[in-house]
């Protein structure tokens, strides 16, 4: 998986390319427009149009390394990413039913601008979902998410076999393969609760504002924005 791995990052450069994983492997090339995908592979989940592989790449037992570059995406400074693991190989393609279970918090990434994101980010230690466990031998598939500023996700995977920490057909983590970009940043994402689920009146000056601009009113939607001042909670922004 390696080989061909190096052969896609070498040429991403020169198409409208996206996410790629470098470490530990990646199900294969996708950064491409086909006949059957003219909007490019990469938007469609769960793997980017890409179907289950039989080359599986090994990942310890105990959770590992998870490298990516978040592509050359002209005009978004930001992205959300979201790391899930999927398990088995009872899905329709072979490979796990979903890819519901999350393997660390979503968090923000944040460019340098709106050019193209540069580098590379590297997590060194991902651990298994909570409430999971695994053994040598098991199948899964790791699925990197990155969460456009405008909605749409892009998505890519790795098909993996578990083997113990310290096997020898693990490939090594260093500061080529994981490493992080100084021109990369990260962020936390959270929220604000301002009106609770069950609720049947609105209780704070927050909620009103939101509800009154969700809802229309008396007062236009430039004079709404103008009286508001916009607050950004880990990158997204709210009205308050």
């Amino acid at each position: 998986m390696l080989p061909s791995l190096a052969i896609a990052i070498a040429s991403a450069a020169l198409v409208s390319a996206h996410t790629v994983i470098t470490y530990p492997g990646w199900r294969g090339d996708n950064l491409k427009t086909t006949d059957e995908f003219p909007y490019g592979m990469q938007w469609m989940y769960p793997c980017g149009g890409l179907k289950t592989t039989t080359n599986r790449t090994y990942w310890p037992t105990t959770g590992g390394a998870i490298a990516f570059q978040p592509g050359w995406f002209q005009g978004h400074a930001t992205a959300f990413i979201y790391v899930n693991l999927g398990f088995g190989t009872d899905g329709p393609d072979k490979g796990p039913k979903n890819m519901s279970f999350p393997m660390a918090p979503p968090f923000q990434l944040l460019g340098p601008s709106k050019n193209p994101y540069p580098g590379t980010f590297c997590l060194p230690q991902v651990p298994l979902p909570a409430n999971t466990t695994v053994k040598a031998g098991d199948n899964a598939t790791i699925q990197l998410v990155e969460l456009a500023i405008h909605g749409a996700a892009l998505y890519s995977c790795v098909d993996i076999t578990f083997v113990e920490p310290g096997d020898e057909r693990l490939a090594e983590v260093n500061e080529t393969n994981c490493f992080n970009s100084s021109d990369l940043g990260i962020a936390d994402v959270y929220t604000l609760t301002v009106r609770a689920s069950g609720a049947t009146n609105i209780t704070s000056d927050a909620e009103h504002r939101f509800y009154f601009f969700r809802r229309g009113g008396s007062r236009s939607v430039l004079a709404t924005l103008l009286g508001w001042a916009p607050v950004v909670l880990g990158g997204l922004w709210v009205l308050a």
